[in-house]
C-alpha cells in the first residue's frame, strides 16, 4: 500500500498539544480513506508536504510571503501523487527558496496540520494535510524569487509574531525553541 509509510510516520509522531492531536487524528483518518489522498484532484483535500527551515544556530527561519494567499507561510505544497512526503517538502522547499543544501533534522515529522484553502477559480474551498519536517540551512545562500511568492527571508524568532499570528507557524517556532 503506497501509504503506509506516511501512516507509519502519521502513527509514530508526537504531537505538541491538544489542537495538533486532533488534526493528527484527521490527518490519518483521511489517508486511511482516500486512495487518492496525495492527488491534488481529490477535491475535498489532499496531502501537501512543508519544510520549517532552521539556521544552524536555530534562531532563524525560513518564511515566505504567499503571493495568492498573501500571507506569510513556510515553504511546501503539492504532494501532486508521489506519496513520499519528504520528499515533496524537500523538492517544495529548494523549488520556492533555491536552497539546495537543505539537511533534514531528525527522523520523523515534526509537525502536522490541517487548514482550509479557500475557493479560487476552478476550485472550490478544501483542506490541505500538512505534513510538516524540520529541516536545516546555511544562511548564506541567496533566495530565488518565484511567481509563486512575493518575499522569502531569514526571520529571527523574535520577529514571527510581526510577520504573521498563524497558530501552526507559532507552533513550530515554539517547538524549535522548546529543543534548545
Amino acid at each position: 500500500m503506497h501509504r503506509k509509510p506516511l501512516l507509519n510516520l502519521l502513527l509514530n509522531h508526537q504531537p505538541a498539544d491538544e489542537n495538533e492531536q486532533r488534526m493528527l487524528e484527521q490527518t490519518i483518518q483521511f489517508v486511511q480513506n482516500h486512495a487518492d489522498c496525495f492527488e491534488r484532484h481529490l477535491q475535498i483535500g489532499h496531502v501537501t508536504g512543508s519544510a520549517w527551515i532552521v539556521s544552524p544556530d536555530r534562531q532563524k527561519v525560513v518564511l515566505l510571503h504567499h503571493a495568492k494567499l498573501d500571507r506569510w507561510f513556510q515553504p511546501g505544497g503539492h504532494a501532486d501523487g508521489d506519496p513520499d512526503v519528504l520528499a515533496v517538502a524537500l523538492r517544495e522547499a529548494e523549488e520556492e527558496t533555491g536552497l539546495l543544501d537543505l539537511n533534514v533534522i531528525g527522523p520523523g515529522i515534526f509537525d502536522v496540520d490541517v487548514h482550509t484553502i479557500p475557493a479560487r477559480q476552478n476550485e472550490p474551498e478544501h483542506l490541505h494535510y500538512d505534513i510538516r519536517f524540520l529541516l536545516e540551512a546555511a544562511t548564506d545562500h541567496p533566495f530565488i524569487r518565484t511567481r509563486e511568492t512575493k518575499d522569502v527571508r531569514w526571520v529571527a524568532y523574535g520577529e514571527i509574531e510581526s510577520l504573521t499570528s498563524e497558530k501552526s507557524i507559532l507552533r513550530m517556532k515554539n517547538k524549535v525553541i522548546a529543543k534548545n
